[in-house]
């Protein structure tokens, strides 16, 4: 059952937070497996978020969910203020402008170059930046934010794999998202390279603002990266909590997130 007490303070602590996204009972089943079985979440304006899980927990599945890539069983998600299941396409295309999304596997266009991939959500999202006729400035400023002005007219092929990550995340700053959804940031990144991409995901908050929910099964990363973690166990936000706190629990399913 849920860890009551941790949830309780939690909800005191951020009772007087703007709500950037709302999850309640959400269930998503395939077959005779119960995926999601009642999930309930909140992310907060300015808030690092950490959803952690075992593989096949459900994470992926309530993500696709969250963006309307999924329909699930039954629930009730909103994101900014409005209720997924209730927006048509075009309105939940704009707002999919508000969201970044950085892919566990950067996802960049291998047949585009830098300039070209961070071009690329400009040209689909017209109605929020309008005829841009210099598209320029706004490039430099995202690669300058990752800390990679000077690959501008590379090819993806010539990028480490870390560095890939930092386009895939200028790619998604281009958008000047509210919300940035972040797949396993470091997953297949050298520990050095994991720090460097989890110091750049906290200054990008800083500087942005943004509201960033990360799935991810990296300790490290949840310990230094999250205000709040989620542990997604049995379909359920089994607990929650500061990871100072989670970290201190004598629970069985608990203890099994962060024994070495």
């Amino acid at each position: 059952m849920r860890d009551q007490k941790n949830i309780d303070v939690m909800e005191n602590t951020s009772e007087q937070k703007e709500v950037i996204i709302e999850i309640k009972d959400l269930y998503k089943t395939f077959g005779d497996h119960k995926v999601l079985n009642g999930f309930h979440m909140e992310l907060y304006k300015g808030e690092n978020l950490v959803v952690m899980g075992k593989s096949g927990s459900g994470k992926s599945v309530m993500i696709k969910c969250l963006v309307g890539l999924m329909q699930p069983d039954s629930g009730y998600i909103s994101v900014l203020g409005k209720e997924i299941k209730n927006l048509d396409r075009e309105t939940l295309d704009v707002l999919r402008s508000d969201i970044g999304f950085l892919f566990q596997g950067s996802a960049l266009y291998d047949s585009m170059t830098v300039r070209e991939n961070l071009e690329f959500p400009m040209r689909r999202h017209k109605e929020k930046f309008g005829k841009i006729k210099d598209t320029t400035p706004l490039v430099m400023d995202a690669l300058e934010s990752v800390g990679l002005a000077n690959t501008i007219d590379l090819m993806p092929e010539e990028l480490s794999g870390g560095m890939q990550r930092r386009i895939a995340l200028a790619r998604t700053l281009i958008l000047q998202p509210k919300i940035i959804l972040y797949d396993e940031p470091t997953t297949g990144l050298d520990p050095i390279t994991s720090k460097e991409i989890i110091e750049l995901m906290r200054n990008i908050q800083i500087k942005y603002g943004t509201s960033s929910l990360i799935i991810t099964h990296d300790v490290d990363c949840a310990r230094v990266i999250s205000d709040r973690m989620i542990l997604l166990v049995d379909g359920i936000n089994y607990v929650e909590g500061k990871y100072t706190d989670l970290i201190q629990s004598n629970d069985p399913k608990v203890e099994a997130f962060f024994k070495k």
